[in-house]
């Protein structure tokens, strides 16, 4: 494993232990919405600290972008990028599908990803180059080659409904062509199992850096295709995501097309 690989591994499970001890007693957390169905608990915060706090041990120099803030050094060569608990609305209702993501991007390119689920402990991990992995087991994307027989994840507009209608369009038009959506409530983790395989695509517009990084590069590693929805690069640019195997990425860019518009197409 890459050093720096096994010391974002070593960070996230910290944080996973912070979660799993908070999960016993949920009753006493501090919460505070950020925005309308957009909330962040004292666990987010302990998590992230834990993360950046390891991090910066070992790499003084390293910049660091986290969903509750955390420190940001936007001129540095390396930047963690971090999502200390991804699936919060899960964690805070007991719906056991959550997770730490963590990716480091250097230079501008994506180069490790951790992706750790504290309920299953499932640990996701890729290197640039390197492939990807379950619990050191090498994993790749699923190898269905119709949409139709595809099974594929989703996120739902939370906070955000100016995207709703076109949306809604994708939806129902995705629910036509494919043998079943789901809509589990992490985006990284969902990208996680379309690199294992156990699902075989996901969309879901306006996400953030922190929510696909790593499970972007999971799903590269993995053999998979990710994109925006033209199919291009710009996805951690815009939030828009696309992510399967080849032949079900080319198809899921069919459906979504009649529906992109000229704000979706423009980046945040």
């Amino acid at each position: 494993m890459h050093p720096m690989l096994t010391n974002a591994v070593k960070a996230a499970r910290q944080a996973g232990d912070i979660i799993n001890f908070a999960s016993r007693d949920l009753g006493q957390l501090k919460i505070q919405t950020k925005s309308f169905n957009d909330f962040v608990s004292e666990v987010d915060q302990a998590a992230e600290k834990a993360i950046i706090d390891t991090l910066k041990a070992a790499y003084p120099d390293h910049g660091f972008l986290g969903e509750e803030g955390g420190d940001v050094n936007k001129d540095a060569e390396n930047i963690w990028i971090i999502d200390p608990l991804d699936g919060t609305t899960n964690f805070l209702h007991s719906f056991p599908q959550y997770c730490v993501s963590i990716a480091l991007q250097q230079n501008g390119v994506l180069t490790q990803a951790v992706i750790y689920d504290p309920v299953r402990n499932d640990l996701f991990t890729a290197t640039k180059g390197r492939g990807a992995f379950l619990n050191d087991k090498r994993i790749r994307v699923g190898s269905r080659i119709k949409l139709q027989e595809a099974l594929v994840s989703t996120g739902f507009p939370f906070r955000e409904f100016s995207y709703l209608d076109t949306y809604m369009n994708m939806l129902k038009d995705m629910i036509k062509s494919t043998t079943g959506i789901r809509r589990p409530g992490s985006a990284a983790l969902d990208l996680a199992y379309v690199a294992a395989g156990f699902s075989d695509g996901f969309f879901e517009l306006n996400l953030s850096a922190w929510d696909i990084a790593a499970g972007g590069l999971l799903v590269q590693e993995a053999g998979g295709i990710v994109g925006d929805f033209e199919g291009n690069e710009s996805w951690m640019q815009t939030g828009n995501i696309v992510a399967a195997n080849p032949k079900v990425f080319a198809q899921m860019l069919q459906v979504l097309a009649p529906h992109l518009t000229p704000t979706i197409k423009t980046p945040k």
